[in-house]
């Protein structure tokens, strides 16, 4: 289904390696599991000729009151008709607290895709890689 990384996406999977060794030496503390947050999202959709599912896993890491950093997992699966697609992939995050009721957010995930349709001369399917950045602010009274 899936195929190994190409050259393009190595910085990516280099970022998460050292995202890890970094998580790694911070653990050196003692109470770095009690600053681990995990949390994420399920999805679950059906209707007529239409099913939808999603997974995505998380874990953030609090640093300090201001920083907060983590990584997620992303699976979905779609279908419609004749049309099937599959995404999987991975996410690095941070969070920043400049003052108490401000957070401000960073997301990077790359997904590989991979789509499959009928036309009328038979089946296409493409699988490509889609990133993509999320940037957020937030406001907590």
């Amino acid at each position: 289904m899936f195929r190994f990384l190409s050259n393009n996406h190595k910085p990516f999977v280099l970022s998460l390696f050292f995202t890890f060794i970094g998580t790694l030496g911070s653990a050196q503390s003692g109470n770095f599991w009690e600053k681990v947050h995990y949390g994420g999202g399920l999805g679950l959709g059906f209707g007529n000729n239409t099913f939808n599912l999603s997974v995505s896993p998380s874990a953030i890491y609090q640093a300090n009151e201001q920083f907060a950093y983590g990584v997620g997992l992303n699976y979905t699966y779609y279908k419609f008709q004749n049309f099937k697609m599959q995404a999987g992939g991975a996410s690095l995050l941070s969070l920043y607290n400049p003052i108490r009721p401000i957070q401000l957010s960073a997301e990077f995930e790359q997904l590989l895709v991979n789509r499959k349709f009928e036309v009328s001369n038979g089946t296409n399917s493409e699988t490509y890689w889609s990133p993509a950045l999320f940037l957020g602010a937030g406001y907590s009274s």
